[in-house]
């Protein structure tokens, strides 16, 4: 995840700055070499693969951000987050897909890198790879379970991802429920906020906010960097060689990548994806079997629905988009109720015909449920719309209120569970919203535009 910011900075950004800053800054990259000796890799297919690694390393964040942001305790010098990205051959597309750090897998046959003890194959959860051969075994795993083969190895630890965020001064996030997790500190209220650094760092590592768990955390990291793609898109940061340069060497100071990714790599992506926008990126999971899959030794397990896995997989590597059949929405605004959750009886307040068929109709388009059976209000003419709603269904109500902007809210004890809308004559359309985790197509897939703030 703070891989994927860094990544999504210099690459979009990477065309618009010149060779010779690139230059300076591939300076910056630590090396290693997670390719040496592999044999038996998989065949190549069209686009680039990268492996995105944000290690748990926390060497160098101070004493005070420790405390501020729960950052304290010892690291397992473990992969915190692992996310296979996928550039399309025409550099159109990127199509990121998480990979759970708990997922069951076989790891190779290797030589721990601590105690040069060799090692058989042995089942262990995908985050150990890193803590037990480095980058040379997360490479090799991740090849064996996906059947792709990585072209390009990118690894990061918190302090870049939080001085990248503080650099491009901040990211904003929406959330239509409060977030709060007191392992990591994050507590946010309904609403936008700008994010720096640290927030940002325990938004995309919560994983106790609800009982999602890590699914939920996964869509959380989905929606930041696709908010970070497009405030990176929509700022002019990119018209900014100076301020671009900041970022990139904000986020290269702690980032080690393999050799092969240099100067000109970097300068060919990013003059290639100048254009790129949320709506260029498709975000999946690896389809998993429910429940946990409990393992003597390690605990539970996350284990891939290898059927899906492999359709998955397999689209990647025929360089095809994720997010085809997937319908496009228009750009809404999240609510925490889904729309389709809310029963709505609509009344025309007006002496206007018709009135109320269109306010029903305008409301069942977004999704809400609809008596399609609109009725007389009475007589008179209301000047604003209201909304009368049971108090124990207060959450449906602000839903519905928020896709009529400017309507009047009234609790009535005893109502029960159907809204009453009583169209006024300041009606003049209905804004779209949608729930809180969008619809999402095949493998879970989203694109960048749909869950990003509207």
């Amino acid at each position: 995840m703070r891989l994927a910011t860094g990544l999504s900075v210099l690459v979009l950004g990477a065309g618009g700055i010149g060779h010779a800053v690139v230059s300076n800054l591939e300076t910056g990259i630590g090396r290693v070499d997670p390719f040496k000796d592999m044999k038996n890799r998989p065949e190549g297919g069209h686009g680039t693969n990268l492996l995105l690694v944000g290690t748990d390393g926390r060497d160098t964040i101070t004493k005070a951000q420790k405390k501020k942001y729960k950052l304290g305790g010892t690291p397992c010098h473990c992969t915190d987050t692992l996310m296979l990205v996928h550039l399309s051959a025409d550099k159109q597309r990127a199509s990121v897909v998480s990979l759970p750090r708990d997922s069951y897998v076989e790891i190779p046959a290797h030589t721990d890198r601590t105690t040069d003890e060799e090692h058989s194959p042995h089942p262990v959860k995908l985050n150990a790879a890193y803590a037990e051969g480095g980058p040379h075994l997360t490479v090799r795993t991740v090849e064996q379970m996906t059947g792709i083969k990585i072209d390009h190895y990118l690894e990061v630890d918190f302090t870049s991802f939080m001085k990248t965020v503080d650099t491009l001064g901040g990211v904003e996030i929406c959330t239509a429920r409060p977030l709060k997790d007191s392992y990591t500190g994050l507590n946010l209220a309904p609403g936008t906020h700008k994010l720096d650094g640290g927030e940002a760092l325990q938004y995309v590592r919560s994983r106790h906010v609800d009982g999602t768990a890590d699914l939920g955390r996964v869509q959380r990291q989905q929606k930041f960097v696709a908010a970070l793609i497009e405030q990176t898109t929509s700022s002019g940061l990119l018209m900014n060689p100076v301020k671009l340069q900041q970022v990139a060497s904000s986020m290269l100071a702690s980032v080690r990548a393999d050799k092969g990714f240099g100067t000109e790599q970097m300068l060919e992506l990013g003059q290639a994806m100048r254009g790129f926008t949320p709506a260029s990126s498709e975000f999946a999971s690896v389809p998993v079997v429910e429940g946990g899959y409990p393992v003597k030794g390690i605990g539970t397990t996350v284990k891939w629905d290898t059927r899906e896995a492999k359709k998955l997989f397999r689209a990647l590597r025929e360089d095809e988009p994720l997010a085809r059949h997937l319908p496009r929405q228009p750009r809404a605004t999240v609510v925490g109720v889904a729309p389709e959750q809310i029963r709505v009886q609509v009344y025309n307040g007006t002496p206007k015909d018709g009135l109320g068929q269109t306010v029903d109709a305008a409301l069942r388009s977004t999704g809400f449920n609809t008596t399609r059976a609109p009725l007389n209000g009475g007589p008179g003419d209301r000047l604003r719309t209201l909304v009368t709603y049971d108090p124990r269904w207060d959450r449906s109500a602000k839903a519905l209120a928020t896709a009529l902007p400017g309507c009047e809210l009234r609790p009535v004890k005893g109502q029960g569970g159907t809204m009453k809308v009583t169209a006024g004559s300041d009606f003049t359309k209905v804004r779209p919203v949608k729930a809180e985790d969008p619809r999402r197509g095949e493998f879970g897939t989203v694109t960048g535009d749909q869950v990003i703030c509207p």
